[in-house]
């Protein structure tokens, strides 16, 4: 064989180079290992979609195919943008996977090998859907600076996974504990106790030391009162917030049952079947609760008559 017989090289850029280089140096993904290649630097990408934009921009400016442009602009956007659709909808069918692996795990090395490799599959492609989200964003910033309006897509939402900062997630987490004190309210865990006193009572003290007795114990207390602006119920309603204790507040409905509408709210009070009742000095309308208890079998604790 001649020298001019020997094999050639593919020239780079042939349909036969790039195939060798797949050949060499190709990821066929998730087959054997994760893939470690870096993602695309942010600053790079950046500019690469400027470029991008202005090359476009340049060519078609000032020319018959200018009204084009928009359109043209919009779909540069939108590839990145369904670019990221696809792979949020490959991460569905990987979270399926991966619950499915979850129940047919047996302790076997093989099953234990797919899941994980499933794990690694899912890390990939949310790293895929957040760099697609990362073009897609600095797409549109260059759709609204060289046509000055902004991008939105045709249908569906425009989401940023990214940009889940840790004020959103405080903001979150402050939002999900406001819900867990309300859903305590209606927890049947909750042990619910009706609190009564008069308007002109104020033994704080005492109210105090009462409250956290039985706080000692009942730790799930849920404390009920009567919302009174003054009073026991004011006292309680202040030692239900010092402690962090879930409170559910009964307010009459003055408007509605006029002079009835103290024992109507007993009768609301009542209904929901509290473990007891606690009663300190007041009018007939803690006369009224603690009869209405008692004939119901409720554990009523009273301090009306040591009061001092």
């Amino acid at each position: 064989m001649t020298h001019d017989d020997q094999p050639q090289d593919p020239q780079p850029g042939s349909t036969a180079y790039l195939l060798q280089e797949m050949q060499l140096y190709g990821y066929r993904s998730y087959d054997d290992e994760p893939d470690h290649r870096p993602l695309p630097d942010d600053r790079i990408a950046g500019g690469a979609v400027a470029e991008m934009f202005d090359a476009l921009v340049s060519c078609l400016i000032d020319t018959r195919i200018e009204p084009d442009l928009e359109d043209l602009a919009w779909g540069i956007v939108n590839v990145f943008h369904r670019a990221g659709e696809r792979v949020e909808r490959e991460l569905d069918d990987n979270e399926q996977a991966q619950k499915r692996m979850q129940r047919e795990q047996d302790g076997s090395e093989v099953k234990s090998v797919e899941l994980e490799r499933a794990i690694a599959e899912g890390i990939t492609m949310l790293e895929r859907r957040d760099t697609m989200e990362y073009f897609r964003d600095a797409a549109a910033d260059q759709f609204r600076i060289h046509l000055r309006k902004p991008w939105l897509p045709r249908s569906g939402p425009m989401v940023n996974h990214k940009t889940l900062t840790s004020a959103v997630l405080d903001s979150r987490k402050h939002v999900d504990k406001r819900a867990f004190q309300k859903q305590r309210l209606l927890d049947p865990d909750g042990v619910r106790i009706a609190f009564t006193g008069g308007a002109d009572f104020n033994d704080h003290q005492r109210i105090y030391a009462v409250l956290d007795k039985v706080h000692q114990q009942l730790p799930t207390l849920i404390l009920m009162h009567g919302a009174t602006p003054t009073g026991a119920e004011r006292i309680a309603a202040c030692w239900a917030r010092d402690r962090n204790v879930p409170q559910d507040p009964y307010r009459p409905d003055w408007n509605r049952h006029k002079k009835a509408a103290p024992f109507k709210r007993n009768d609301a009070m009542l209904e929901t079947c509290p473990k007891g009742v606690i009663i300190f000095p007041g009018t007939g309308i803690q006369d009224n609760l603690a009869d209405k208890a008692r004939k119901m079998g409720i554990r009523v604790w009273d301090f009306r008559k040591r009061a001092g």
